[in-house]
């Protein structure tokens, strides 16, 4: 087995592991401070919207030899426009500017197809009307809503609605912080965008919801115990899911780092920054979540109900009444267990017998 296999099976067998739950609030500080800084790039900076959401028009050239840098500048000066431009595969540009109508457009196109040295014909030129973006945007906020909806519904009825209240929470921070990181880093708010952020919600849940089940199987008839509080089973969860979550998060990571970076970066596809960096923020942000926000939101709300408060009454007066026979908590849950086991045991020979 190998070094990570086996510290997934010690995690599992709850041999090892980290105190997440009780270190819970560090946790939500860091997530507070890092949702405050998203909140601000977005007030301060704002988003980047593509051209599908301001409008204006998209130029297709020819093949040509003029470099990226020349071209961005010979848009800038004949639309009065910033443009963002691409080179294609083919060795021709696409050059994308915001704020242009149809007058405007059939201008640029001249002075375009003068500054490159192609025929004026040769370079295809379309117009996109912010109409059509705000459209993908309405649609994508309802998809959002009625998702959320389902979510919470389905999240209380399988396990309970304390467990629905936290998953929904982290997949608000989770895209909250998704949208900042758009709004620091600068990069283009496309169509492309709208759906990785809705794609990356089913992954944020996958984590949440594998946590969830091992809560919900570890405190069955938890209240019939005097071993473990709500708080030490959940985080008993967290570690015994931890190498599987690591282990889907960095799978899954690979191939979208591989575009954004790869791709998007060395590569120069800049289109495909616009939909793999927000898979790939959501991604990590929905582990990180899982993990150390949604669980222990689900242990504060439970740790208010009246059984569990006596739970831990009865499980720290068992523990002290152990530390102070010099007993370790082992050999005093043994001690409590070696009666039920006789009785067990006689009441099945009475009825061999």
């Amino acid at each position: 087995m190998s070094k990570l296999g086996d510290l997934g099976a010690r995690l599992y067998r709850g041999e090892v592991g980290y105190d997440f739950v009780g270190k819970r609030f560090l946790w939500y500080g860091v997530s507070i401070l890092i949702t405050i800084t998203a909140i601000v790039a977005l007030a301060v900076q704002g988003l980047n919207m593509g051209i599908e959401f301001k409008g204006g028009a998209v130029f297709t050239t020819p093949k040509t030899a003029v470099s990226v840098a020349d071209v961005t500048e010979d848009a800038k000066k004949a639309s009065g426009h910033e443009a963002i431009v691409q080179e294609l595969g083919t060795g021709g540009m696409r050059i994308q500017i915001s704020g242009l109508n149809t007058d405007d457009a059939a201008g640029v196109k001249k002075q375009l197809a003068t500054d490159l040295k192609v025929d004026a014909n040769q370079i295809n030129a379309d117009l996109v009307g912010p109409s059509w973006g705000e459209q993908i945007a309405n649609k994508a906020w309802t998809g959002l809503g009625i998702f959320m909806v389902l979510v919470v519904l389905y999240l209380a009825i399988a396990f309970e609605w304390r467990m629905a209240v936290a998953a929904l929470v982290a997949l608000i921070h989770d895209l909250t912080i998704t949208v900042g990181v758009y709004a620091l880093v600068g990069f283009e708010v496309t169509p492309g965008t709208v759906i990785g952020l809705l794609t990356i919600l089913g992954y944020s849940l996958y984590d949440t919801v594998v946590v969830f089940d091992g809560l919900k199987e570890g405190s069955k008839d938890i209240t019939k115990q005097t071993r473990y509080t709500f708080s030490e089973i959940a985080n008993r969860s967290i570690n015994g899911t931890l190498v599987r979550s690591i282990n889907t998060t960095v799978v899954a990571l690979l191939p979208v780092g591989a575009l954004l970076f790869i791709g998007g970066g060395f590569l120069g596809a800049g289109m495909l920054n616009d939909i793999s960096l927000s898979l790939f923020v959501g991604l990590a942000a929905g582990a990180y979540s899982s993990i150390f926000i949604a669980t222990p939101l689900v242990v504060d709300l439970k740790e208010r109900e009246p059984a569990m408060k006596a739970l831990r009454k009865r499980v720290l007066a068992k523990r002290a009444a152990a530390a102070a026979k010099g007993e370790s908590q082992d050999d005093a849950q043994e001690a409590q267990d070696t009666p039920q086991v006789v009785a067990q045991g006689q009441g099945q020979g009475r009825r061999r017998r």
